[in-house]
């Protein structure tokens, strides 16, 4: 094929993304995915919740029903062959008046109805002999032992990762600005720093969170509409991780599953998010408000949660379509561009589910053969303050740059940063850095290890430091 011509290409290197084109990745074709940032999983999927869910609240039938199970499925599965942290910690839905307790149980038929296994509806006290810390207000609980928690940054990179190891292309920094129908192929028209120019494809993954609607409406008579809803999270330190080891959930409404309280696969403890619909699709500010809001509703689920130990909130956007369920597939008046639209929750536990989807329907469509030199696996980020001394020792005397402590809280090597850098789809970026090996995600928030980590960019990258971005170009840390 031609320098700028493919078989599929995908907008957006988010989870959803990544996972398409992981699976793409096991056939005979040649895929490109595009992404207006610099780095995957820059979008929504770095900004949510990190819980893989069960499946028990979305409504039978629907898209969302469907991925979630098998996603959550998936995800067990993925996170052994492609070695990301994963925990199945289980879910608690928690019910405060008797009157609402017909509502769990029908967020439990719903569940069975879904295939969600080893549910059962439990008392307060039996709740509480659980998890002591929860309010003694609580009157009945949805136990879901399926539910599990995982880290969004590290699954999305190692999909992304094992993608580009089978020969799907990656290019970053790269916008799309149109997209038209030229008989047999899309002709989509992309911006980057270096100019405009055309990339010509068979088949389109419109995989652009926020921005679905745009893409799709440009193809497609029967318009979708998306809308941003904001949520806000406060994170606390690991002394605070050890308050609840379920993730806490309450009885969800309009507006999705409420204000939750969750231990991380890193061991900190994180509560929110709130839901605000939004019409500027960039807005990630977090708010005093805001914030003052979800830890007092966190407080109705567990009143001692230690909020004097927040090292950080954040804010991120989930893409609610009007129709309310996953768009996934063709267009009736758009063949050949395939919709992965209205991904908000639980659309990080469906990812793979969508990947595997979408990727046999594309499959189906184009006869595609399988990709006999796939390589199923990959290995994860060595993480050395969780080695053994032995193992450590070891490692560090092979490379003394393991032994060189950067970041003090989370104790990240150099040797880390270096892999970070230099993997596959390696970090350019500081907050790249960040999303591979937690530099600068302890408590400080990279106030000690900035300098030195820009050192190492400027070095590796063989850039100035005064080119060092925190992410996007335009974010450089040293202004000239």
């Amino acid at each position: 094929m031609g320098e700028n011509t493919y078989d599929v290409v995908i907008i957006g290197a988010g989870v959803t993304g990544a996972a398409v084109a992981r699976e793409l990745s096991r056939l005979k074709l040649h895929a490109l995915v595009l992404e207006r940032a610099e780095d995957v999983c820059s979008g929504t999927s770095k900004a949510n919740s990190a819980i893989v869910h069960a499946g028990y609240d979305a409504m039978p039938g629907t898209m969302k029903a469907k991925m979630n199970v098998r996603g959550a499925e998936l995800i067990r599965e993925l996170s052994h062959t492609l070695d990301f942290p994963y925990r199945q910690n289980g879910s608690m839905i928690l019910c405060f008046r008797e009157e609402d307790k017909p509502k769990l149980t029908a967020l439990y038929e719903r569940g069975l109805a879904n295939g969600v296994k080893e549910m059962r509806i439990i008392s307060g006290d039996e709740a509480r002999e659980l998890e002591p810390a929860l309010s003694k207000e609580v009157v009945a609980a949805l136990l879901v032992p399926t539910g599990g928690i995982v880290c969004p940054f590290n699954l999305t990179i190692a999909l992304a990762e094992n993608a580009a190891d089978n020969g799907v292309e990656f290019r970053f920094l790269t916008e799309v600005t149109d997209i038209q129908k030229d008989k047999d192929a899309y002709l989509l028209h992309v911006q980057t720093s270096g100019g405009a120019s055309e990339i010509r494809t068979r088949y389109v993954v419109n995989a652009s969170g926020v921005y679905a609607d745009k893409f799709h409406n440009m193809v497609s008579e029967h318009k979708i509409h998306i809308t941003a809803r904001k949520g806000e999270y406060v994170l606390m330190d690991k002394e605070a991780g050890t308050l609840v080891s379920h993730t806490i959930f309450q009885l969800p409404n309009e507006l999705g599953k409420g204000v939750l309280v969750t231990p991380t696969v890193h061991g900190n403890l994180l509560v929110g998010p709130d839901a605000v619909d939004l019409q500027d699709k960039e807005d990630t500010e977090t708010t005093l408000p805001g914030m003052d809001d979800i830890k007092k509703r966190a407080l109705q689920s567990v009143p001692d949660i230690p909020y004097r130990q927040m090292i950080t909130g954040f804010a991120g956007l989930r893409a609610h379509e009007d129709g309310d369920d996953f768009i996934l597939g063709e267009p009736e008046d758009a063949e050949g561009f395939f919709d992965a639209a209205g991904i908000e929750s639980p659309g990080l536990s469906s990812a793979p589910a969508i990947g595997e989807y979408l990727a046999g329907l594309i499959q189906k469509k184009g006869g595609f053969q399988p990709n006999e030199q796939f390589i199923s696996e990959r290995k994860g980020f060595i993480e050395v303050a969780k080695l053994p001394m032995e193992e450590r020792n070891a490692l560090i005397r092979k490379n003394p740059k393991y032994g060189t402590i950067v970041c003090r809280c989370e104790q990240i090597s150099e040797g880390e940063i270096l892999d970070a850098i230099h993997r596959t789809l390696g970090a350019t970026s500081l907050d790249g850095i960040k999303r591979r090996v937690r530099q600068g995600m302890g408590r400080c928030q990279a106030g000690f290890c900035t300098p030195r980590t820009m050192e190492i960019l400027s070095r590796e990258l063989g850039i100035p430091m005064e080119k060092v971005c925190k992410n996007q170009p335009g974010s450089e840390m040293i202004k000239g």
